[in-house]
């Protein structure tokens, strides 16, 4: 067992002098065809590290948008995704008339998807990816990729639906309830589709009984009337509800508050 690790520290020794040396050297050639040779045996790190020493070298050259390409997706397959697409929409804006031209705007967009966070996290990557989506397809509109690009931005809104959700349901769980009602009724109006739309009506209702409740008592005639109207709006659209039976109680409670 320690021979054989020992032989492998050997090897390991050896190829990176060997590394060491081809960095050093200004065989162009040379390198060009080793981080091809590095990039097909998924070792990214030493493909990138002669693709970015290649670049300025060969730049201009018909082996220009290869090495620029490689070296993007080097990024990418190393999970620097933020690199990645800085890199690929680099490449977009500089040879456009390449072939691999097509793939680059596509993989811009798609490492803003995988830079996509949780939706309870910030979305801006998620709003970026949808953006470059638009755009690819929009200049690709045959694209072979087209079924997947509508699949990733479909995704992409059901996470900002999410995110718009529980963004607005945390005002109600922090008993801020007129922040509460601001917020959700803005869910609805950005997402008037979400599949919470039942729960976010129904919470309005909810909070702004609540915010009647907790108000002084000058402004709880006016807070009370609005508790009453938001039922009317729930049950008009919900009167099946499961959550009926608690709307009419907070309705009845209004009702009978408002009279005295």
């Amino acid at each position: 067992m320690k021979r054989l690790l020992l032989l492998l520290a050997i090897v390991a020794l050896l190829s990176s002098c060997k590394y060491e040396k081809l960095l050093k050297s200004k065989d162009y050639k040379l390198k060009y065809q080793k981080a091809l040779d590095y990039y097909a045996k998924e070792d990214y790190t030493r493909a990138n590290g002669l693709f970015e020493q290649l670049k300025p070298i060969l730049k201009g050259s018909k082996e220009a948008d290869t090495v620029f390409f490689y070296s993007a997706y080097c990024n990418f397959n190393e999970e620097d995704y933020l690199l990645g697409a800085h890199y690929f929409s680099e490449f977009r804006r500089t040879f456009g008339n390449s072939p691999f031209a097509e793939e680059a705007e596509y993989m811009s967009a798609y490492c803003y998807y995988k830079l996509s966070p949780r939706p309870s996290l910030d979305q801006a990557y998620s709003n970026q990816a949808i953006s470059y989506i638009g755009l690819y397809l929009s200049k690709y509109p045959n694209s072979e990729r087209k079924d997947e690009c509508l699949r990733i931005i479909e995704e992409l809104r059901n996470k900002l639906v999410e995110k718009s959700y529980l963004s607005a349901k945390l005002y109600y769980n922090l008993s801020d309830y007129k922040a509460a009602v601001i917020a959700l009724n803005n869910s609805i109006e950005q997402y008037p589709e979400t599949k919470y739309r039942e729960e976010i009506m129904f919470l309005i209702l909810k909070a702004s009984y609540l915010l009647a409740e907790n108000s002084i008592y000058e402004k709880q005639t006016e807070r009370f009337q609005a508790t009453v109207d938001e039922y009317y709006t729930f049950v008009d659209e919900y009167p099946k509800s499961d959550f009926r039976s608690e709307a009419d109680k907070m309705f009845n409670d209004s009702q009978r508050k408002l009279k005295n």
